[in-house]
């Protein structure tokens, strides 16, 4: 039954995979790292100019330690989650000063790294080094839980239960593990989507528990959070400033970028308490500019 599966989407995905610089043959895994921490919660469509202009600036990890977290939160922009930038540039210093400027390819050493957890690990060992993972991102849980086991839509985290099943429909040689991996998670971007499935389309439909049982429905998530006039859009207007000025600037312009005084100041601390942002005397602030090295 394995092989009724994996035959099929690597077939699809031989055809149909998009071609994302992080895939192409001999790209390197500093690439392959920076795009898995760019592409949490953040659509491809948005990374790929995002990352090409990061890996253009700072092609190893050597070159991103040199700089300042300053330099990676005005290098990372708009992208959403600017931790993330702080966690890149704390893990470009780690590569740099223990693995001699290389990404390690075992998955404990990849988990120790800022901001790397159990799914990126398994995602950079199988993709930049051809490992046998099981990858469970959004995407790969959704199609896994409607093929294998009839369910519309995956929890709201992975469960020990879903990555045995995972795992037990893994290839047994790496290279072909790696490959179906990534080929589950393309189809599930591309054809196995959350709204529209298009089944039709779907190159294991045959197989597809939850399209036998007549695609039911799920118990739904719970809505989005809001965003509109929340802290986090506070924090983002606050660090858009931050990160646009030449310098640190006066508390007063930050006042000018929020009206409503106790969440503008609440909205500070917490840039402050994640190092997105440091207290630069006389009252005013800026980014982290302390030396990478």
């Amino acid at each position: 039954m394995t092989d009724d599966l994996v035959t099929p989407v690597l077939r699809w995905y031989a055809t149909h995979a998009r071609d994302l610089p992080w895939r192409r043959p001999g790209t390197s895994p500093w690439s392959v790292l920076v795009s898995e921490f760019m592409l949490q919660q953040t659509p491809v469509a948005r990374v790929l100019p995002a990352h090409e202009a990061w890996l253009a600036r700072w092609p190893v990890p050597a070159a991103l330690a040199a700089a300042t977290p300053g330099d990676a939160l005005r290098q990372w922009d708009r992208l959403g989650y600017p931790r993330r930038a702080l966690r890149l540039h704390a893990t470009a210093r780690i590569l740099t000063d223990r693995y001699a400027g290389d990404v390690p390819a075992s998955v404990p050493d990849l988990a120790g790294l800022p901001g790397v957890g159990s799914y990126t690990a398994a995602a950079v060992a199988s993709f930049a080094f051809g490992q046998r993972h099981a990858v469970l991102d959004t995407n790969v849980r959704r199609v896994l839980g409607r093929l294998l086991r009839g369910e519309q839509l995956p929890s709201a985290g992975p469960t020990a239960a879903e990555r045995r099943l995972a795992e037990s429909v893994l290839p047994a040689a790496p290279p072909r593990a790696a490959r179906w991996s990534v080929a589950v998670m393309e189809l599930g971007a591309l054809v196995c989507t959350v709204a529209r499935p298009q089944c039709d389309s779907c190159p294991v439909a045959r197989h597809c528990a939850w399209r036998l049982a007549g695609r039911p429905a799920g118990a739904g998530r719970p809505a989005a959070p809001r965003y509109a006039g929340s802290d986090r859009e506070c924090r983002g207007r606050l660090l858009a400033l931050l990160r646009q000025a030449a310098g640190p600037v006066p508390a007063a312009r930050l006042d000018a970028a929020w009206p409503g005084a106790a969440q503008r100041e609440r909205a500070l601390a917490a840039l402050i308490a994640d190092g997105l942002a440091v207290p630069a005397g006389a009252g005013r602030y800026g980014l982290p500019t302390q030396p990478g090295r």
